[in-house]
């Protein structure tokens, strides 16, 4: 019998699931599990959710928050909670993420991960199989630092080039999360083009790209694709340490019946050109992010998407159980 694209992928790669939906996961059994803000709030808009949403709202209520700091806490508590009922599912890890809104906040950020590690604890799930979630910005990056050098495991999102994917290996942080969707979709607009073929894909040729520069010189840190737009796309960094897939492309891959080919992988990786290994600092950092057009638009564009999610699920929270904006505890 001929094995779906699916199948033969995860051969190769490590799929995860990049949903907050339940029942998804239960169906195509990723290793792992990504949520982030707008997945969150999607995930809370599902009536099988109600009851992990008003056991979140009773536990911050009997925490003793009010208001606007007790909505925020409620957020944070179901996000945990929805994290804890995936790895019942899930054998591996779930990424969780820090509030976009402290993206440029080093300390606040550090300070956050550990109240939700701390939430995670209290529900008995082992700190090993959490990912802490960060946006690619040098401030984020820098609190991955910090966190990794205390053993707390990070995800670093949003990321767009090979400036942060530097500065993410000189972190030493556990996974990057380079986007490829966004990337072509902000190039389909830029240049005015429908499509791409795959081999010229903006957004494949970006993981490729930073795929060989931590292969050629040994960055232990994971390479994890997401921000899929196709089947295609999925299959054209097949062999990438991991991906993280959407359940529509989940269920389009376990349909297709096309051979998979390796696309990546390390032997390969040492043939094409060698970037030096160096450092990157701030300034340096900052220059390539501003050079960059599209890794600068998409990067800002990506932590505001975030906010606004976040914000929707504050809207819908409030509405739910009366709660009045505006009025601090």
């Amino acid at each position: 019998m001929t094995q779906s694209a699916l199948d033969q992928l995860k051969k190769m790669t490590t799929i995860v699931a990049d949903t907050g939906d339940l029942k998804a996961i239960q169906q195509f059994r990723p290793l792992d599990a990504t949520t982030n803000p707008s997945l969150i709030t999607a995930a809370a808009s599902l009536p099988e959710n109600k009851a992990l949403i008003e056991s979140a709202y009773a536990q911050a209520k009997a925490e003793g928050y009010e208001t606007d700091l007790l909505i925020e806490r409620t957020i944070d508590i179901l996000t945990v909670k929805l994290g804890a009922e995936i790895l019942k599912i899930v054998e591996g890890r779930v990424s969780t993420e820090v509030d976009a809104a402290l993206s440029y906040d080093t300390e606040a950020t550090v300070e956050k991960a550990k109240e939700l590690l701390a939430l995670y604890k209290a529900y008995g799930v082992d700190q090993d199989r959490i990912l802490i979630k960060i946006a690619s910005t040098w401030e984020g990056i820098q609190a991955a630092r910090q966190l990794e050098a205390e053993g707390i495991h990070c995800n670093l999102t949003l990321l767009f080039g090979l400036h942060q994917a530097r500065a993410c290996a000189d972190a030493k942080v556990t996974l990057i999360s380079p986007f490829v969707g966004r990337i072509l979709d902000w190039y389909k607009k830029a240049e005015n083009v429908d499509q791409y073929p795959i081999e010229k894909d903006p957004g494949v040729l970006s993981v490729k790209q930073i795929y060989h520069y931590y292969k050629q010189h040994n960055v232990k840190t994971e390479i994890m694709g997401a921000s899929f737009r196709s089947v295609d796309q999925v299959l054209g960094l097949a062999g990438c340490d991991l991906l993280t897939v959407s359940p529509n492309l989940l269920a389009d891959l376990a349909q297709d019946q096309r051979t998979v080919e390796r696309q990546l992988c390390t032997d390969h990786a040492h043939a094409h050109q060698q970037h030096e290994y160096t450092e990157i600092a701030k300034a340096e950092f900052k220059a390539e992010v501003e050079k960059d057009l599209m890794a600068f638009q998409l990067l800002q564009g990506g932590i505001d998407g975030f906010i606004k999610a976040r914000e929707q699920l504050s809207t819908l929270l409030r509405q739910s159980f009366g709660v009045d904006a505006n009025i601090h505890a």
